[in-house]
């Protein structure tokens, strides 16, 4: 008499998978990487492709190998992830690549005329060699500090009314034309600024108010929008906060809302101030271009600023050509250190005014 065994149903249709899988080790994607830049160079070297090809090439490989490494190791969830990783730390280095080279090329050509002769002397009298971009360097403080002028009070105000008091179709229509305003040319700033100043001063004018109303109209939309954005970030508990104490409105806004958000102001402020002060097209319509300084932006002459001396000095240079070019990269990295004193003075300002709390 035979007894049948007792047999271990098997789930059908499902494989069996380990509960724990492999990891590749820490130098795993410093290997494939390796890997793959080897095979970029050999590609450029004996294929003769572009540098830029063969860098795009490494990074394919180094992807395609990470993740079939990984896969055959720690399974498909960690292969994606692995996958996804690389894909995304490429494109970041990749976006970092005209910014370095930008910076790079700057710093080689400006170097060269970086001197105390060219921060203390104009271009009057000078043709060829020597002189310098002082009066250009004034300009743009001048009329970039005119611009903030007009456009922060102007941005501020105009965010606190659309997030505080804002309702019904105004509101709409100032949120509509911000809009719009972010979009606008700077080269329609310049003309809208040019016709407005022609009414009361005739054809031809050229002054530094002028150009300082064509940067604030390109400005007012930026402080606006960030403005606005800081504002609504502030908790409304504050706010009912100090309507329950019996605080009016406008106070409130002026004692708390205002100080709690003044560290995205200040940010979203100077971001704005650098967004103009290297605009070209506004200041060679209506401020146009001197070789003298000039510090009354209210008389009807021209007046010199940093972006429009560059353009000058590389688009229409004399001869020999190599001075001029000279000083238009030395004011174009002018610009670039005076963008990054407005950044750094941002974020002091933000430290030292941000709320305090425990």
């Amino acid at each position: 008499m035979t007894t049948a065994t007792p047999q271990r149903e098997s789930t059908s249709g499902l494989a069996e998978m380990p509960l724990v899988r492999g990891n590749l080790p820490n130098w795993a994607p410093w290997a494939t990487l390796v890997g793959a830049a080897l095979v970029g160079v050999a590609a450029s070297m004996g294929l003769g492709l572009h540098i830029a090809l063969a860098i795009l090439l490494a990074m394919l490989v180094h992807s395609v190998a990470i993740y079939a490494w990984s896969r055959a190791v720690e399974g498909g969830r960690r292969a994606t992830d692995r996958l996804v990783t690389t894909i995304v730390t490429s494109a970041f280095l990749l976006a970092l690549v005209p910014l370095i080279s930008v910076v790079v090329t700057v710093l080689q050509k400006g170097l060269v005329r970086f001197d105390s002769e060219f921060f203390t002397f104009s271009m009057r009298g000078i043709v060829g060699e020597g002189g310098g971009a002082y009066h250009a360097i004034i300009g743009t403080l001048i009329v970039t500090g005119l611009a903030a002028a007009i456009s922060i009070p102007i941005g501020l105000m105009s965010a606190v009314y659309l997030v505080e008091y804002g309702r019904g179709r105004l509101a709409k229509a100032v949120t509509f034309f911000v809009d719009v305003m972010t979009g606008i040319p700077s080269i329609v700033a310049g003309l809208f600024a040019y016709a407005l100043f022609v009414l009361f001063f005739g054809p031809g004018v050229r002054m530094g108010l002028a150009g300082a109303v064509a940067l604030s109209v390109l400005m007012v939309p930026v402080v606006v929008r960030s403005t606005e954005e800081m504002l609504k970030l502030v908790p409304n508990e504050l706010r009912e906060a100090s309507y329950a104490l019996g605080i009016p409105k406008w106070r409130t806004v002026v004692k708390i809302v205002l100080p709690t958000a003044v560290a995205g102001i200040a940010s979203g402020v100077t971001l704005a101030i650098a967004r103009v002060i290297g605009e070209t097209a506004p200041l060679l319509i209506v401020a146009g271009t001197t070789t003298a300084l000039n510090l009354n932006p209210f008389e009807d002459s021209r007046m010199a600023t940093l972006p429009v001396f560059s353009y000058y000095s590389y688009a229409l240079p004399g001869v020999p050509r190599e001075p001029y070019l000279d000083r238009a990269w030395a004011a174009a990295l002018t610009l670039i250190l005076i963008v990054m004193a407005l950044n750094l003075a941002g974020r002091i300002i933000a430290r030292l005014f941000a709320p305090r709390v425990r």
